[in-house]
């Protein structure tokens, strides 16, 4: 399948109506490209792999649209046939109109062909096999070489909603459950997404592991995962919901029942996860933090401390920081 792409240099505070203006000539689902900070509201959704702060938003954005372009090198708007220069006009013309009333920026278009786009799997070129240390983490589509035979092997298919373990944060979180997951260990992942973190932790000898997650994507996702590495259903509950203001879901996960819990979520979240969380835990249990920014560990770290728990360790990969902490009392 081919595409024609057409891509406008625009400014951020006219994207919406820009979107809006050409969805009514047929042209839909656009890619945006800016550097418009998170909200805190995208920022409390944000259980994927973390990613460090972009570039600073210079009111610059681009607007991409693609149109499937025929055999007969036509191409296809609300079922109907065209051709690039009819579209491109027509672009043009709701560009000029929108700007008889609002500042768009340079409203300059470019115009490309793309090769058989698999909008699917067409990321999967870009994830392959990996080592966390000892793990291999590999994705369906490959094989594991027989020099990885004796290694542990985590079997992960992120698709295009969640993480798959090579930031940082994830990393600094599974070594510290290696040092504390043991045969008897209960524990919680708040923003589990994939479920990285709680099927390494059944993989390393957990008894059972509970994860919740904002996103109900991370139901099916976690049913995945934990079948493409036998985990056995039964020891994985997912749950749905805001821990943190949600009081149904935190009766639903329980109150001292855990072991461990582990967050991996950004820095502006585990500070009122923490003192809500700090209920789940037995004493004596083990909370264990990712997603902290090195700027933001000062922040972290007193939050934890003023929620009564104990600072065992804290490590670093990269600009990352990963505090593990006990409950006393």
């Amino acid at each position: 399948m081919k595409w024609v792409k057409f891509r406008i240099k625009t400014i951020t505070e006219a994207e919406d109506i820009i979107i809006s203006s050409l969805y009514d000539i047929g042209l839909e689902g656009a890619q945006i490209e800016d550097h418009i900070p998170l909200t805190a509201w995208e920022k409390e959704q944000m259980f994927v792999d973390i990613l460090p702060e972009g570039p600073a938003d210079d009111g610059i954005a681009y607007l991409s649209f693609f149109v499937e372009e025929k055999e007969d090198g036509t191409l296809e708007v609300n079922g109907e046939s065209t051709d690039k220069e009819t579209i491109l006009a027509q672009v043009k013309e709701e560009l000029e109109n929108v700007r008889l009333f609002m500042e768009i920026g340079e409203g300059t278009i470019t115009v490309d062909e793309t090769e058989d786009i698999d909008w699917i799997n067409n990321w999967k070129q870009y994830f392959h096999q990996f080592y966390i240390d000892d793990i291999l983490v590999i994705p369906s589509w490959e094989d594991v070489k027989p020099e990885d035979n004796e290694k542990m092997v985590l079997h992960i298919d992120p698709g295009t909603a969640f993480g798959t373990g090579m930031h940082e944060t994830t990393q600094l979180c599974i070594r510290q459950l290696k040092k504390h997951v043991t045969e008897d260990t209960v524990l919680l992942d708040v923003g589990t997404g994939s479920g990285i973190l709680a099927i390494l932790s059944l993989m390393f000898g957990a008894k059972s592991a509970v994860g919740t997650d904002l996103d109900p994507c991370a139901v099916e996702a976690v049913r995945q995962n934990c079948e493409s590495n036998g985990i056995d259903a039964d020891k994985f509950k997912m749950m749905i919901g805001n821990i943190i203001t949600e009081k149904e879901v935190q009766d639903e996960v329980g109150y001292e029942c855990y072991d461990i819990v582990v967050a991996n979520i950004l820095a502006d979240v585990l500070v009122p996860l923490t003192p809500v969380i700090v209920n789940q835990l037995k004493v004596g249990g083990i909370y264990i933090t990712s997603g902290i920014i090195d700027d933001k560990e000062p922040v972290v770290a007193e939050a934890i401390k003023a929620a009564g728990l104990e600072i065992l360790e804290t490590t670093y990969q990269g600009e990352w920081v990963s505090i593990t902490a006990r409950r006393i009392k």
